[in-house]
């Protein structure tokens, strides 16, 4: 008898790499996620006059568009710069922050490409679609947190004063830091319906569960929305709804993904072996 030729991998399957191969992989998948990122820095810094004084020092104006559509009477902000290199180390920080909005769908997606490989079809097809809606949901967050949170917060803070003896005279790295702290805040509290997804999915995480503390985090909510917003309830409706909506959506979600996977165990089961 002769020798038994090896297996040919089966088609449109991966050959199975090493640890190292693996690690090569990574590396390789950070660095291109890391140059999308470096395109959306090119792609500000293209557009660094328009980002600039149209996007960022939007809010600081009092004819942002945003103030006109939800009714605010707001002024000008004056801002200053009190330290000989603030504006050039604000101007590069700000830009790379922008990139990075601008380039993390490119990150998600090379993140993705790497355990795609190891996943079945049908697993492949749904961690496309966590992938997506991270993006899209990070995406709506920065923008809530621009188009509404920022706006809010901006003329609370910039007004309130304990004493007309105290003038506020506002930083423009303390401007930016807020503005950025702010939207990319709101992106991040945006994926709460994909962490419910995810704990619900690996199953550390029950609609009940949710249903249970929602009192809480309604409490929550309402308290963020006041902290953030001039003291007024339409304002901090704005912000809480939204907030809420969230919270409602990753119930429901886990309500969806718990079913499911209660099947697939039930239905495991009572298979033959």
């Amino acid at each position: 008898m002769g020798d038994t030729p090896p297996r040919a991998a089966s088609p449109g399957l991966p050959e199975e790499m090493s640890f190292l191969d693996h690690l090569e992989e990574f590396r390789w998948r950070i660095l291109k996620g890391l140059m999308g990122i470096g395109i959306g820095v090119i792609v500000a810094f293209f557009f660094s006059d328009f980002i600039m004084d149209k996007v960022l020092l939007g809010p600081a104006k009092g004819d942002f568009f945003m103030y006109q559509l939800v009714g605010i009477n707001a002024g000008d902000l004056d801002l200053q710069n009190r330290r000989l290199p603030g504006q050039f180390f604000t101007y590069w920080g700000t830009l790379l922050v922008v990139g990075f909005i601008i380039g993390v769908p490119a990150f998600f997606y090379q993140l993705w490409a790497f355990i795609a490989p190891a996943l079945e079809p049908g697993e492949r097809k749904g961690t496309r679609f966590v992938v997506f809606n991270i993006t899209m949901l990070f995406i709506m967050g920065v923008a809530f947190g621009y188009l509404i949170l920022t706006p809010f917060a901006v003329q609370f803070f910039s007004n309130f004063q304990i004493s007309e003896s105290v003038r506020n005279d506002i930083d423009i790295n303390a401007y930016f830091s807020a503005l950025t702290l702010w939207s990319l805040s709101s992106g991040l509290i945006f994926q709460l319906p994909m962490v419910s997804y995810i704990l619900s999915k690996i199953g550390l995480l029950t609609p009940e569960l949710l249903r249970k503390h929602r009192k809480w985090a309604i409490i929550v909510c309402f308290i963020l929305a006041a902290f953030l917003t001039p003291p007024d309830p339409i304002s901090q409706l704005i912000i809480a709804f939204p907030l809420l909506l969230l919270y409602q959506l990753g119930i429901y979600i886990s309500k969806v993904v718990n079913r499911k996977r209660d099947r697939e165990i039930f239905g495991a089961e009572g298979r033959p072996e």
